[in-house]
């Protein structure tokens, strides 16, 4: 089986994927404080809130803490001259090459929380799919966007 790809993908990725999932979890939180509001007041049993509540928590911990220093520990990506290699996933680990003939265009995208971070995402699209490299530093996005495109005309006038 071939190496794991070399790239890295910025370490500040965990505080942007952290932040999201704070975020998000806290939309669970406030249904979590509306369902022990409701429950005050309708004089019904604590339990099932109580048992709601503790879920939300191990699913915050899992979603805020681990998932991603996982993520960030699997996504690797490295880019040759024929091809771009990247791997990534959790309990399920993807390795995807793209071949340069087959690149059609290739974005860079950013968010607010990745903005506040300085990081940018790369888009890599092909006829049937489309291939993200998440948090890059945004220098190395951008340098990385034009090395794959002048990499895909090449190949393309080579054809």
């Amino acid at each position: 089986m071939r190496e794991a790809p070399k790239n890295r993908i910025a370490k500040d990725a965990l505080k942007a994927w952290k932040l999201t999932a704070i975020i998000v979890m806290s939309v669970f939180w406030a249904l979590t404080i509306g369902g022990f509001v409701l429950v005050y007041f309708m004089d019904w049993s604590y339990w099932v809130i109580s048992f709601i509540a503790a879920g939300v928590a191990i699913l915050t911990y899992v979603t805020v803490f681990l998932i991603p220093k996982i993520r960030w520990r699997r996504w690797r990506y490295e880019v040759f001259d024929q091809e771009i290699y990247i791997q990534h996933g959790i309990l399920i680990v993807s390795r995807v090459l793209v071949p340069m003939i087959r690149v059609q265009h290739v974005d860079t995208k950013q968010g607010p929380i990745l903005k506040k971070y300085r990081l940018a995402s790369l888009t890599i699209s092909t006829a049937a799919t489309t291939h993200e490299i998440p948090a890059l530093p945004e220098a190395e996005a951008e340098e990385l966007r034009d090395q794959i495109s002048v990499l895909a005309r090449v190949d393309e006038d080579d054809v």
